[in-house]
């Protein structure tokens, strides 16, 4: 049960022994794991409860260290994929039915309503979210939290003070981010040029979804437009109609031509309308990774959260989840046109190195005040690639990354640790350590590069 964390951090297997206790619960629900932190799973010990807004009991005061082993009251892969999988959210079918009746009545007259009565409805629907306590708003690092809380354990079960590990960017990156785009209308595909000109201009490559039915044209001057200034293209949806999940047969035929789009587009990545999802179905999709899971969902249509500011696995698939709050929930929803918000959010995911994620719709780029945010955002974020060290790759060279990464592993010789595999020139090597009762990282010792290992990325990785 330490695949998991092992993955996570990729340290040697020998600093983390864990299992769990006999006895765990029938059934799953919530608990705590430290004062601010909500799990999901079955205990032993305790039964969880149905909602995180109960009193919830806290499991950290049922684990143990015995004969150099942690013995969690939960099974942590358990736990770690109910969060990131989702697979904490529970509605009654007959909720799920009538959303489904109201979201397939809203997709049929969408085309219908104008944006200003569009948004009364959207924000009628999400009434509430902000008393919502999980996941946590306005960034939810649960899964950093669990992992990090049991590493302290790890540290405490034997005579080392410190656990090396691979660092999570390359380079010694201090955290990552990438700019995304949903392209989904013909004003939207009209404005790109004006996206690719401006964030040039701040030596930022995006990726630009595209929705390949009903919506535009998409040919192949438009297509070769976007690549051809080094910017990377994705596919978006099939038709962008709210539907691809209704139905599991219809999920596969449609799937199936999305598939086929990913050939003619030469596209690596995905990512569905509205983040509707089914995660568990993604193994249908033939995409290296895929861009359609919130980090915390509060204000989107389908509740829910993977709780990580970190790329995971979802069987063959990278998901690099949306990590900050979309454009249209900042201008329309929340109706604030600043990016205070946006800059909240980098900094809570920035004290856990994590993944910055961006999507910005050019459609939604039409007034100049917006356009003064977006590139406001665009200038904050150069900043901090120069400042702060963060890379700014495109969704393609993380996925690439985050691939070496997971098959790379530590190696001990006479002169310490070093990395080995693929693309291990870029990797750094850095240490766990306990400090004042939390955890914190080492600055990571960055290699240096040998003529006779040229980087297997783009050059630009850290600028």
């Amino acid at each position: 049960m330490n695949d998991c964390i092992v993955q996570y951090y990729r340290c040697p297997e020998n600093f983390v022994r864990l299992k769990a206790r006999e006895g765990l619960s029938e059934t799953s629900g919530y608990f705590k794991f430290g004062p601010d932190t909500i799990g999901y799973g079955r205990c032993a010990g305790h039964l969880p409860s149905g909602s995180p807004k109960a009193t919830l009991h806290d499991a950290l005061s049922d684990t143990t260290i015995n004969d150099g082993t942690v013995c969690l009251p939960f099974d942590l892969d358990e736990v770690i994929d109910n969060l990131r999988y989702e697979l904490y959210v529970q509605e009654s079918s007959s909720r799920t039915d009538s959303k489904s009746f109201g979201r397939a009545a809203y997709y049929l007259l969408r085309p219908l309503l104008s944006v200003g009565f569009r948004r009364h409805i959207q924000r009628w629907y999400l009434k509430g979210w902000d008393r919502l306590p999980f996941p946590r708003w306005p960034v939810d690092r649960t899964v950093e939290q669990i992992f990090e809380q049991v590493m302290l354990f790890c540290l405490e079960r034997q005579p080392v003070d410190q656990i090396p590990f691979v660092w999570f960017w390359p380079r010694g990156a201090s955290s990552c981010a990438i700019m995304t785009h949903d392209v989904e209308t013909l004003s939207g595909v009209r404005a790109c040029s004006y996206l690719m000109d401006t964030e040039d201009k701040f030596a930022i490559k995006g990726s630009f979804q595209i929705i390949p039915e009903e919506r535009y044209e998409v040919n192949d001057a438009f297509l070769d437009s976007i690549r051809q200034r080094g910017f990377e293209i994705g596919v978006h949806d099939l038709n962008h109609d709210g539907h691809l999940f209704c139905k599991r047969e219809q999920f596969l035929q449609r799937a199936n031509k999305i598939n086929g789009y990913k050939v003619r587009f030469g596209a690596s990545g995905f990512r569905t309308a509205v983040l509707y999802r089914k995660q568990l179905w993604f193994d249908a999709l033939d995409f290296s990774y895929d861009m359609s899971v919130p980090n915390v969902a509060h204000l989107d249509p389908q509740r829910g959260g993977c709780c990580t500011v970190m790329p995971y696995f979802v069987g063959k698939i990278l998901e690099l989840p949306l990590t900050t709050t979309q454009d249209y929930t900042l201008f329309h929803i929340l109706k604030r046109e600043s990016i205070d918000l946006w800059k909240k959010q980098i900094d809570l995911i920035m004290e856990k190195h994590g993944l910055i994620s961006f999507n910005i719709h050019p459609d939604y780029l039409d007034d100049p005040s917006r356009r003064t945010v977006y590139e406001a955002l665009l200038e904050h974020l150069a900043a901090l690639r120069g400042e702060k060290k963060v890379w700014i790759a495109t969704p393609g060279e993380v996925d690439g990354w985050w691939r070496q990464r997971a098959a790379m592993k530590l190696v001990k010789d006479g002169h310490g640790w070093r990395v080995e595999g693929p693309g291990s020139e870029l990797a750094s090597v850095a240490y766990i350590k306990k400090n004042n009762g939390c955890i914190s990282y080492s600055a990571p010792i960055l290699p240096e590069l040998r003529s006779d290992s040229p980087p297997t990325l783009s050059s630009t990785l850290v600028h």
